[in-house]
């Protein structure tokens, strides 16, 4: 076990954000944390990094916080705690500066054990080859030897190429050093790692890299995420978050859902169940306390009313959004067609191509997702093909009786200087107020909020009101710009019903791959050199990308192994070598042969030294302690003559 919490409960304000919360985090769990914004997600997360403390409470209700002593907990930080003033290999580099001080003193310890004043004293150089050995084992213990490898391929993972590697913190961008302060996290290797939304500010590629690092993380994972897909891949239970009472499913997200759902019924039933007895309860006590004759049946049923634990009435989605896309006109089956258009943004005086002579049809009834790496213009196209921007070349042709509804993942299309009611009166002055306020309702947008200046409403809200506005454009097309950007969860699964119930045509940008998997009916990845075309949703897109990717790497096989055939033909064709030519090169491969045994033969030994060195017995025996070194530092250095004599040999059989 890492962690245990009990009778855990938070107040603001008079408002119960947690109510006696009990967890229990053990060594390999995969969590996701889940519940609507403002449930007390981010309350929690503080509790258990230390950061806020638990209300006080009398027994039995004492709230206790227990953390196993050896455990160790990273949480990423939303200021990232890094040092500003280091450079990106300096801030990854400090995560080891203990094991790399070890390092620093092993190298010393060397120089120590070479000088002949340590050989003089018998008793210093058996005192300096033990502590040799004890930092040794340390050393290796913990991948000291690999320090490099594990910096590079994590900071490789997160994106951030070895150029980059001596930019100081201060200079990177805020996305970039959320990036960097992840990867330092996965550095640390904590044996709780805790992460709040981790999946911002990453694309594609480095997504799928750290869901697949974090498969074989050897700690435990506390996941807060809007990413659904991501708590699919990672998680196998999941907590939620609910008026203040957490409870734990098991399973992953989706799994989640389907248990959540399956809870409600049977809470609702059994609620509706209780609810009738009490009614009959209450009617008997009623009609019956005051006469004399059925007074104590009235008292007993009295009892049986105030010992009832009352069953909580279940939430429901009564207060979800409710969105739902209409058109009044039909279009022909060919809705788009673009040919050979190029992407390009302005830089400086200049205009920087990004993409050329992309071309693509949109049929009617398509759900046509579009993906790429960050920057290759994807929201760019949008705007292209609405002709809000120019291209330099190509066509874009509409059918006739086209209707546009767009969603600009900025909002550009609000003012916001005015409030959300005179956004929409602005646009529709024919509705009343109750009308707006109907339409505005249905997106959850309620009370004071219509009357708030959109600059002051937050990502989330401004999305909800765009939608209300699309819902009364009716346009047979909806552009999406990465449509589910600030939503929760719920308002999130409430968007995509709308959108998979909607039979006119969608081109949506997303890197919602949840989303992508359950709208998308094509799929358009967008690359500097291409645009390639996928049939399905994101799982059917992966699925062909593997198995191409398999394929590449099948053709780089076969190429290798065509070369090596070719390599071996053009030396038997060789010219004639001498007898005595032959007879020495089969010599050296005898002797190559014979150390590459020995050299294995040793290491082994050398292994089983390192394992004896490190057990109990062979620390607390001095003297023996000096064997195993001494003869561990001779089976070394005979390997070390091994393996140059191999070397050697390699090297005049291959001139």
């Amino acid at each position: 076990m890492i962690l245990s919490l009990e009778n855990v409960s938070k107040i603001y304000n008079g408002n119960t954000i947690l109510d006696n919360v009990a967890l229990t985090i053990e060594d390999n769990d995969r969590i996701g944390l889940v519940g609507i914004n403002g449930c007390g997600k981010s309350t929690l997360l503080r509790i258990i990094t230390g950061t806020e403390d638990p209300e006080t409470q009398p027994e039995p209700n004492v709230a206790r916080v227990a953390i196993t002593k050896s455990a160790s907990i990273g949480f990423l930080a939303q200021n990232t705690g890094l040092d500003r003033s280091s450079t990106i290999i300096e801030e990854m580099t400090s995560v080891f500066s203990g094991l790399l001080k070890i390092g620093e003193e092993l190298r010393e310890l060397e120089k120590t054990m070479a000088s002949p004043e340590a050989h003089n004293d018998e008793a210093r150089f058996a005192e300096i080859s033990e502590e040799y050995a004890r930092k040794t084992a340390i050393f290796e213990a913990n991948d000291g030897y690999l320090i490099n490898v594990k910096i590079n391929k994590v900071l490789n993972g997160m994106g951030f190429a070895p150029e980059t590697y001596d930019r100081v913190i201060s200079t990177l961008s805020g996305g970039e050093k959320t990036r960097l302060a992840l990867s330092k996290l996965l550095l640390e290797n904590p044996n709780l790692l805790i992460l709040d939304e981790p999946t911002n500010h990453l694309d594609f590629n480095t997504i799928m890299w750290l869901e697949d690092y974090l498969k074989d993380y050897k700690g435990a994972l506390l996941i807060v995420s809007h990413d659904r897909y991501f708590l699919d891949k990672l998680t196998t239970s999941t907590c939620e978050i609910e008026r203040g009472r957490l409870k734990r499913y098991k399973g992953n997200y989706s799994a989640f859902t389907k248990l959540k759902e399956a809870d409600v019924i049977r809470q609702m039933k059994e609620y509706e169940a209780q609810q009738e007895e009490i009614a009959k309860l209450q009617d008997f006590i009623d009609r019956n306390l005051v006469r004399a004759t059925t007074s104590n049946m009235a008292k007993s049923r009295i009892k049986k009313l105030e010992a009832m634990e009352l069953i909580e009435k279940p939430v429901t989605n009564t207060k979800s959004a409710k969105i739902k896309f209409e058109y009044d006109i039909a279009p022909p089956i060919d809705v788009l067609t673009v040919k050979n258009i190029d992407i390009s943004v302005r830089s400086g005086f200049d205009r920087k191509t990004l993409v050329d002579d992309l071309s693509f049809e949109v049929k009617r009834g398509e759900k046509l997702g579009i993906i790429g790496s960050n920057g290759i213009g994807k929201s760019t196209l949008l705007k292209i093909i609405q002709h809000i921007l120019p291209c330099s070349h190509g066509s874009v042709e509409w059918t006739k009786n086209i209707k546009i509804s767009y969603f600009d993942q900025e909002n550009s299309q609000l003012d916001f200087n005015k409030t959300v009611m005179e956004e929409v009166h602005s646009r529709y002055r024919t509705m009343s107020d109750l009308q707006i306020r109907s339409i505005l309702g249905a997106v959850r947008m309620v009370g004071e909020n219509v009357f708030k200046p959109i600059s002051v409403i937050s990502g989330g809200e401004r999305a909800k009101l765009c939608f209300a506005i699309m819902m009364l454009e009716r346009g047979n097309v909806l552009i999406l710009d990465e449509p589910t950007n600030h939503l929760d969860i719920d308002t999130k699964e409430v968007l995509e019903k709308a959108l998979c119930d909607f039979d006119g045509t969608i081109i949506f940008v997303s890197h919602d791959r949840y989303l992508l998997n359950r709208l998308a009916t094509r799929i358009l990845e967008i690359t500097p050199n291409s645009a390639e075309s996928f049939n399905g949703g994101f799982d059917e897109y992966m699925e062909v990308k593997r198995a191409n990717q398999l394929a590449e790497e099948k053709q780089l096989e076969a190429q290798k192994a065509e070369k090596a055939k070719q390599e071996a033909a053009e030396k038997s064709v060789k010219a004639y070598r001498s007898k005595e030519q032959r007879s020495a090169d089969a010599k050296k491969r005898n002797r190559i042969r014979e150390l590459e045994k020995e050299i294995e033969r040793l290491e082994a030994e050398m292994q089983t030294l390192q394992e004896e060195m490190a057990s109990p017995e062979v620390c607390q025996d001095y003297q023996l302690m000096q064997e195993k070194c001494a003869e561990y530092e001779q089976k070394k250095l005979l390997s070390s003559d091994y393996s140059d004599e191999w070397l050697m040999l390699s090297e005049e059989m291959e001139s």
